[in-house]
């Protein structure tokens, strides 16, 4: 009889995934045995706590290289530089989905949980409201398939931490309690696009199993080097699998999904999203690209350039045609994977740096961007037709020259962290003699800064009219997202030096 033995597992190496997954399981416990008036207080602060337990866990294992679990998870510089930043924007996106889950609105009125008296605009009577908090666990859930993804050195494990980060998201996309209608269809094309993405990467994973005989990444790079195997089934496997990735990096062709799905999932869920999942996305694809597979470069380099050159144009184009400011953000988002794409293709240490710094400049950009969306309002709701945003920095003119600031830094401008992050991929695709990449990007950043300025525009020299939103004033949890977004934005434009050499050191896989 064969011995079966035991994968050795290092629980220290894994401490952050393991505090997020349990505070996650006893989420689920508090939903099911909590009487609902007492669960946000608990629910808000373990999520929380689990966070930054989390966080505080990344940073004592700073410096740290190691393969666990039986070779299926990895824990290097990478790895734990783009889980600290996933942190990060898991306590972000808390303060903002705690923020909503701890107000319901009645008659255009926002209001405190738990069960908060009102009184309606259209009467005086007295109505008890309770918030959602089943979004606390799902949030966890999701968090914690994040950081796996990012870590995770063999397809099969990669394959579950998708589902896991992705099964969470659609069903907190249809959780918007005004727009019912359009964030449950949201949720549905989010997860019909999602399960069939999820199809591809699965029969890449079988495709590669096929030509190296093996899922984890070292034996996939040794059989790419030694094996006489026709590459064939590797080639279409990889392609597969990229396609999977690419889905959750929006890119373009595999993009269409998401203006959809950020107009019609609530904005806190839209922020964790659209910093979150571009994290992942981008943390795996480069962890596949620079280890499993980087001996093939010259096949795979000139496919996804065009991919990021096709990218960051249909972003930047279909940017300047919209008149929803989420829908706008979305197509930005959009042309942004495309310029993180192009740091991708640099391969080596400086490539990687480069791309992680984008994601960090962008992830708090955006998270700035959707807290400050969801404080326009009028009283069906959040005011996103730019129309109403007209003549808002003459009535909000603290909320406009946030904005304004954020909208420069997506579109490039010296002084904040999107020059900075454009400034280091550009950088970085020029020292590689990818020139034709910089040329693209370079013109996308012009044609993709008219939306951008086009708000600013109309903010400042608009006068308000009788449509122009309101600005509700931030709760406290609204209020400290909003401004870290936005100190982090300006911080990263003017002295980026630290956040620059941390990548820098952080930048090297462990094979």
């Amino acid at each position: 009889m064969n011995n079966f033995t035991l994968p050795s597992i290092d629980y220290a190496a894994l401490s952050p995934l393991l505090i997020l997954f349990g505070a996650a399981a006893v989420g689920v416990l508090v939903e099911a045995v909590v009487p609902r008036q007492r669960r946000y207080g608990i629910q808000f602060g373990l999520s929380l706590v689990a966070v930054v337990a989390a966080l505080a866990a990344v940073l004592a294992l700073a410096g740290t290289e190691r393969v666990t679990a039986g070779g299926s998870v990895t824990v290097d510089g990478p790895a734990l530089f783009m889980q600290g930043m996933l942190m990060v924007v898991g306590v972000v996106a808390l303060l903002l989905v705690g923020e909503r889950s701890a107000r319901v609105e009645a008659g255009g009125a926002f209001v405190a949980h738990p069960a908060i008296t009102v009184g309606s605009l259209a009467d005086h009577r007295q109505t008890k409201l309770p918030g959602l908090t089943e979004v606390y666990p799902l949030t966890l859930f999701s968090l914690g398939g994040m950081a796996l993804f990012v870590a995770a050195s063999d397809l099969l494990v990669m394959f579950v931490a998708l589902e896991v980060l992705s099964l969470p998201l659609y069903l907190m996309c249809a959780l918007s309690r005004r727009r019912r209608l359009l964030s449950q269809e949201a949720a549905v094309k989010y997860f019909l696009l999602g399960a069939y993405a999820s199809g591809f990467f699965l029969f890449g994973v079988a495709m590669v199993y096929g030509f190296a005989g093996s899922v984890d990444f070292d034996a996939i790079r040794n059989a790419v080097e030694t094996s006489s195997i026709n590459p064939a089934l590797l080639y279409v496997g990889l392609a597969l699998i990229v396609m999977g990735l690419l889905f959750k990096a929006a890119t373009a062709p595999f993009h269409v999904w998401i203006p959809d799905v950020y107009q019609g999932a609530p904005t806190p869920v839209t922020a964790f999203m659209a910093a979150g999942t571009k994290i992942a996305a981008f943390g795996a694809l480069l962890r596949i690209a620079y280890v499993a597979v980087e001996p093939l470069a010259d096949d795979w380099l000139p496919i996804l350039g065009t991919i990021a050159v096709l990218t960051m144009m249909v972003g930047a184009v279909l940017a300047v045609t919209q008149t929803d400011i989420k829908r706008l953000l979305a197509y930005s988002w959009i042309a942004n994977s495309g310029y993180v794409l192009v740091g991708v293709l640099v391969v080596g240490p400086e490539g990687a740096a480069a791309t992680m710094l984008y994601l960090v400049a962008y992830g708090f950009a955006v998270l700035a961007a959707f807290g400050m969306v969801s404080l326009v309002r009028d009283r069906d709701g959040e005011a996103t037709h730019l129309a109403r945003w007209a003549g808002l920095g003459r009535s909000s003119p603290v909320l406009a020259g946030a904005f304004t600031l954020v909208m420069l830094a997506l579109a490039g401008i010296p002084l904040t962290a999107g020059f900075t992050a454009k400034f280091a991929v550009f950088g970085a695709a020029m020292s590689a003699g990818e020139v034709w990449l910089v040329v693209a990007g370079v013109i996308s950043s012009v044609i993709i800064a008219f939306p951008y300025l086009r708000v600013v525009v109309m903010m400042w020299l608009s006068e308000p009219g009788a449509s122009t939103a309101r600005f509700a004033l931030p709760g406290g949890l609204t209020g400290i997202a909003v401004t870290l977004g936005v100190v982090m934005t300006l911080l990263l434009g003017v002295a980026p030096g630290p956040v620059l050499d941390l990548a820098n050191t952080a930048a090297t896989f462990l094979r």
